[in-house]
């Protein structure tokens, strides 16, 4: 497995000692020399990873006084971003340790069923074209925060230990590393943001109100030679999540 970019590796210490109360609510951190020297790395280190925990919400920058500990948040903050998937595992476990909550969730998958027309374009298979389809209810800390509804398609898994998400040896890995498995390397994924409003489906899933605010997220993850291998619709409630989407710079160094 591939080694854990530095920055993030400073970001998980320093989010370990926040939590831990080694500085509390309204307290500011060492400045980025100081922390830069702690933890043997350079500056541009230790400045992505402050940046990250101000993307996470556990900081606030203060305009030339620094990085300060903020009061929690009562929303969650999602952290949308490719470190997601090459940590290994699932994104959603990202996000729940990363807010100090335990992350779970209840699945049902069935195969064989036919592509709509809108699936089979996400997909670029036929419409009818058999899928594994995946429904989920995410839960932190055993409260439902999320749902989700994921397309396979089963020319790609038919036969395979991986066909179902769910069973076998890497049932809940995530579908960057299942794929790896069958020899399919994901390098790219593709989210399109909709707001939208609960259905009394939703509502009764996540225990909002039905026409409470949703972000609807269609995300579809793609090969090296750009096939699409699956794709998902996350319905992700507004009164529990903010969604926050970490871009990578091209510093043309």
């Amino acid at each position: 497995m591939p080694r854990e970019a530095p920055y993030l590796e400073v970001a998980d210490d320093l989010r370990r000692r926040i939590k831990a109360g080694e500085w509390g609510i309204g307290e500011k951190l060492p400045s980025g020399a100081v922390l830069a020297t702690e933890y043997n790395v350079g500056r541009n280190v230790t400045q992505r990873a402050l940046d990250r925990l101000v993307i996470e919400g556990l900081l606030e920058g203060r305009a030339g006084s620094g990085r300060f500990v903020r009061p929690p948040r009562e929303r969650m903050r999602m952290i949308r971003s490719r470190h997601r998937e090459h940590r290994g595992g699932s994104p959603f476990h990202a996000n729940m340790d990363e807010q100090g909550k335990a992350g779970t969730w209840e699945s049902h998958s069935q195969a064989r069923v036919p592509a709509s027309e809108d699936v089979a374009q996400r997909l670029a298979i036929q419409p009818g074209d058999h899928c594994v389809r995946t429904t989920y209810e995410f839960m932190a800390d055993g409260q439902p925060v999320q749902l989700s509804t994921s397309w396979e398609p089963m020319v790609i898994t038919d036969g395979t230990p991986i066909v179902l998400p769910e069973m076998g040896p890497l049932a809940g890995e995530g579908v960057v590393k299942r794929m790896r498995t069958i020899g399919v390397t994901v390098d790219t994924a593709v989210e399109v943001p909709r707001p939208g409003r609960a259905t009394q489906e939703e509502a009764n899933l996540l225990g909002i109100s039905v026409g409470d605010l949703l972000m609807r997220i269609e995300r579809t993850y793609y090969d090296g030679d750009g096939r699409p291998v699956e794709t998902a619709d996350l319905v992700v409630p507004d009164v529990r999540w903010e969604i926050a989407y970490e871009i990578g710079i091209d510093r043309g160094e």
